[in-house]
């Protein structure tokens, strides 16, 4: 079996790979740009690793998950224009070294060419992974339209945003694990099981990306602390703070969250000391390790030996960035 470092190199060199040659010029420059950024190629690495549990040769399914990774920074591209990003895994967006027009259409391009790259999966399962592609990128609209939808809302219930980063990001890790197996031939029962690690795995990443939104830092994190705070963005932790505070402290949330006319850092600085008083940070915590401990179960349910099943977890354990 591959390490999670083998199959991220295979990953990398296979981007690196794509026939961008084409003209013109100032639209596949762009895709270039976004597609040799880095990151972790979570999607497509853990579409290989569940592969891998199952058959040795990734290389088989190698396009499924350049697709992926393309189709995910696809959504990053629009994403980065609809929240007016600066910057993304530690270099300027799209838009700001381009424009907001040639975002988009790389972004509609990339969007094309993943379906391009998923029509190379094995004949016997095109069906299968075009159906689950397809269904999982109109669920990821869904998540996008209610992540603009709450923006314009007060009364966002955390039950309510949870959904919306299931639909917005947990569903594209569950379709990379399950069309994996899928592809591997796995039986569906452990395929269905698979979907759920990856979509309880994915709202534990989600929340955690929105604590390290405000309490990470720049150089790990790759974008700038306290984005969601500046554009509003309805987290867990501002629902959440929103739902504990007292009347003094919503007051002066609600004052922040109406503001127009404000220095960015000291917005970023009143509205974490309001998250410390309220002690948002640890229900948010404790929330993680709820979807992350249920990960973990789904896993042990796959019907694999242990050792075949370790790697994907000594993965997922890393994500969190947790040794056991």
């Amino acid at each position: 079996m591959y390490s999670s470092e083998d199959i991220l190199a295979m990953v990398n060199q296979g981007l690196a790979n794509l026939h961008l040659e084409r003209q013109p010029f100032g639209l596949y420059k762009p895709i270039r740009y976004v597609l040799s950024m880095g990151g972790k190629r979570l999607r497509p690495v853990l579409l290989l690793m569940s592969y891998n549990m199952y058959k040795e040769d990734v290389s088989e399914v190698l396009p499924t998950a350049l697709g992926l990774e393309t189709y995910h920074n696809y959504t990053l591209l629009h994403d980065d224009v609809m929240d007016r990003a600066e910057v993304r895994r530690g270099k300027p967006c799209v838009h700001r070294v381009w424009n907001e027009n040639t975002a988009i259409l790389s972004g509609d391009s990339m969007l094309v060419m993943a379906y391009q790259l998923m029509a190379g999966c094995p004949a016997q399962y095109l069906k299968g992974v075009m159906d689950l592609f397809t269904s999982t990128a109109l669920e990821i609209g869904e998540g996008q339209q209610y992540d603009v939808d709450f923006e314009n809302r007060m009364d966002v219930t955390a039950e309510e945003y949870i959904e919306m980063i299931r639909l917005k990001t947990s569903v594209l890790l569950a379709c990379a694990m399950k069309m994996g197996a899928m592809q591997a031939g796995a039986p569906e029962v452990d395929a269905d099981l698979l979907y759920r690690f990856g979509e309880r795995l994915g709202l534990a990443f989600q929340l955690q990306d929105d604590m390290l939104d405000v309490y990470g830092n720049f150089e790990t994190f790759g974008k700038k602390i306290g984005g969601d705070i500046l554009c509003n963005k309805k987290t867990y932790l501002l629902i959440k703070a929103l739902e504990g505070a007292d009347a003094q402290q919503r007051a002066e949330l609600e004052k922040w969250i109406a503001a127009t006319d404000y220095v960015p850092e000291e917005k970023i600085r009143a509205v974490t000391e309001l998250y410390d008083a309220i002690g948002v940070r640890s229900m948010c915590s404790d929330l993680i390790n709820v979807y992350f401990e249920e990960a973990g179960v789904l896993l042990e349910q796959v019907d694999l030996p242990s050792g075949k099943k370790n790697a994907l977890w000594q993965y997922a354990l890393s994500l969190m960035g947790r040794n056991s």
